[in-house]
């Protein structure tokens, strides 16, 4: 695979899943801001771009790293398994962490002040994604759907581009407010006074932005673009 810094984060990410474990690692967002090179993020987080690359290499080439090929996905298909799997994982997940979250700011808020703060994020985060997803199930993926199956059609939102901008700002925000609460934790390492309660509730959460990032991903790199030029194909048809 050819890399160099002028390759997008996001679309290397889109062709090959397993780079985004060595972007994660020095902190470069390859979901919410996957549209800058490598070079341009590098250059924000202070990272040697040579070193980042031959990483990146390395990561692809590993055989032994399975890398699933969404990008040869049918759109229908790459709508159908977002919902499935991670739009039930943020209800599921939703609903398990926020008592836990609750409890442990309560108990452990005084020492850990902190907590409090990612307390309020978290909440603010599941009241915003619940209706995200509301939005992605009954307009956006029903439109997609039946787009592949019967060719565009008239929908009220006009071109498909506007309700995608609306999906992304609020990718966006989530980004934006997942990074604070990965600040806030240290990345969602317990201190040592931390009950277990207190330790598996930062297990969560740093599960559950693993899984967002790759949600994001998959919408803002793979399906969004795809999509529009899905609509584009089909009207010059």
């Amino acid at each position: 695979m050819n890399i160099t810094q002028e390759t997008i984060v996001g679309e290397l990410v889109a062709k090959d899943y397993r780079t985004a474990t060595v972007f994660k690692e020095h902190g470069i967002d390859f979901c919410c801001n996957g549209n800058r090179t490598i070079g341009e993020a590098c250059d924000k987080k202070h990272v040697e771009v040579d070193m980042l690359i031959e990483n990146l290499l390395h990561a692809s080439a590993d055989s032994g790293n399975t890398n699933i090929d969404y990008q040869s996905w049918p759109l229908d298909l790459l709508a159908d398994y977002i919902e499935k799997k991670h739009h039930r994982y943020v209800k599921s997940r939703i609903s398990e962490i926020t008592p836990f979250l609750q409890k442990v700011a309560r108990v452990h808020g005084e020492r850990h002040p902190e907590l409090l703060q990612v307390e309020y994020l978290f909440s603010a985060s599941a009241i915003e994604l619940t209706e995200h997803l509301k939005k992605e199930e009954q307009i956006l993926f029903p439109y997609i759907r039946k787009t592949v199956a019967e060719g565009p059609g008239r929908p009220a939102f006009g071109s498909v581009e506007n309700p995608i901008s609306v999906m992304m700002e609020e990718h966006s925000n989530e980004g934006e407010r997942f990074e604070k609460i990965a600040t806030l934790t240290n990345n969602y390492t317990p201190p040592e006074d931390a009950c277990n309660t207190y330790r598996v509730t930062f297990s969560l959460l740093k599960e559950f932005e693993e899984d967002l990032h790759l949600h994001i991903h998959l919408e803002n790199n793979i399906l969004f673009p795809k999509t529009i030029e899905m609509e584009k194909q089909l009207s010059l048809s």
